[in-house]
Parts: C-alpha cells; sequence; structure tokens
C-alpha cells in the first residue's frame, strides 16, 4: 500500500471521528490501567460493568492495596481469568504506592515492571492516559491491518512495528482508536460489513463482503 493511500485511510477515519477515544470507562490514568489489565481477554462492557461497582468503592492504588485480593475479586468475578487478574492488580497497587507516590508512570520500561501490564497495555495507557503516540496492536487492529494492507505482518510485534513506520504523524495518537473501532464494528472478524465501510475502495481485501463497491484507482 502507497503512502497516499494511507494518508486517505487515516484522513476518512478521523473524518467519521475526529476525537477518538478508548471504551473503556475510566477517570484517571489508575482506573484506565486497571481497566486495561481486566480487559484481557474480557469485553469492553463487562470491564465497564465490573469497574463501575469496583471503583465507587476503591479507584486509587492505595484503596485497592487495601482491599486485597480476597477483597477484589468479587468485583471483578465475572470477567475471566479473574483470580489471576485480581493478583495482578493488587501486586501493582502496592507497587505503584511503594516506589512511584501512587501514581501511574509515564514511561513504558516503568508499566512493563508492573505486574500484568505487557507492551499492548503499557501502549494503551501511554496513548490514552499520557497522549504519546503509541499503536497498541491488539486482534482488531492485527486484523484490520492485514485485511486491508495498511500494515501486513506476521505477529503483533511485526504489525505494531510497521504501523509506526507507515501511519503519517498527524495521525498516530488517533490510529490506535480508529483501527479498534473500526475493527470492532465494521471490519469485524467474520462478514466484514464492506457495504458500509468508508475505506472500502481504498482497502486491499480482494473478497470483500457482497454490496461493496469495487476498488477504484487512487493517485499517488
Amino acid at each position: 500500500m502507497n503512502p497516499a493511500r494511507r494518508r486517505a485511510i487515516f484522513e476518512r477515519l478521523r473524518a467519521g471521528n475526529a476525537d477518538p477515544a478508548t471504551e473503556l470507562v475510566h477517570r484517571t490514568p489508575y482506573e484506565l490501567l486497571v481497566a486495561v489489565v481486566l480487559s484481557a481477554q474480557a469485553t469492553d462492557k463487562s470491564v465497564n460493568k465490573a469497574t463501575q461497582r469496583l471503583f465507587a468503592q476503591a479507584n486509587t492504588p492505595a484503596a485497592i492495596a487495601r482491599l486485597g485480593v480476597d477483597g477484589l475479586i468479587p468485583y471483578i468475578s465475572s470477567i475471566g481469568l479473574f483470580r489471576n487478574k485480581a493478583k495482578n492488580v493488587v501486586a501493582l497497587s502496592e507497587i505503584l504506592v511503594r516506589d512511584h507516590g501512587g501514581q501511574v508512570p509515564a514511561s513504558r520500561a516503568a508499566l512493563e515492571a508492573l505486574p500484568g501490564v505487557g507492551r499492548k497495555t503499557a501502549n494503551v495507557v501511554l496513548n490514552t492516559a499520557f497522549g504519546q503516540p503509541t499503536i497498541a496492536v491488539d486482534t482488531h487492529i492485527f486484523r484490520v491491518a492485514n485485511r486491508t494492507g495498511l500494515a501486513p505482518g506476521k505477529n503483533v510485534e511485526e504489525v505494531e512495528r510497521r504501523l509506526e513506520k507507515f501511519v503519517p504523524d498527524e495521525f498516530k495518537r488517533g490510529a490506535h482508536h480508529w483501527l479498534i473501532l473500526h475493527g470492532r464494528y465494521t471490519c469485524v472478524a467474520r462478514s466484514p460489513k464492506c457495504p458500509q465501510c468508508v475505506i472500502r475502495d481504498l482497502c486491499e481485501y480482494r473478497p470483500k463482503t457482497p454490496g461493496a463497491a469495487p476498488p477504484r484507482p487512487l493517485k499517488d
């Protein structure tokens, strides 16, 4: 895919959603961090339902640390892998209190040193809480990047590297959200909604869902 086509894709996604944001409900960087850790292999909807109750009672590292694993579990038991997630959330909360003054660090290295926080989670927090132009490649972004030809790769690391290389700087912060939302609601895993897709003529996916307009050439 050439640079002009990539730019056109993001221009259209931006036109439809000028200020994209995560669907995880949060008010602070810490609430976001907890929500993202809980969202692994879970839907944002299920996480929001759990955190609505949890954050009303405990929404700081000190409060969650005091709650402890046994106290946290009842709030998140509806989410998959809740026992392990409870251990990680309590452990990372204790570290934030002990080593970071109860604040979420704006450093990738410091974030990835926290229990339950990998590169994807760190990227989400850096982007959403601190405005850094990171792109967290989840299953939706991986699918969209490969299917459209935007940044194809064999694994999430390769896709992330290519997105960082190919996405124009002005779109990098929003790209994370635009691509997730596009994959979640339009470019879905089964039967993508090509007829309603705003980038269908720019997309390099050949077996488009019937009814979609055929791709038209884009001038370089």
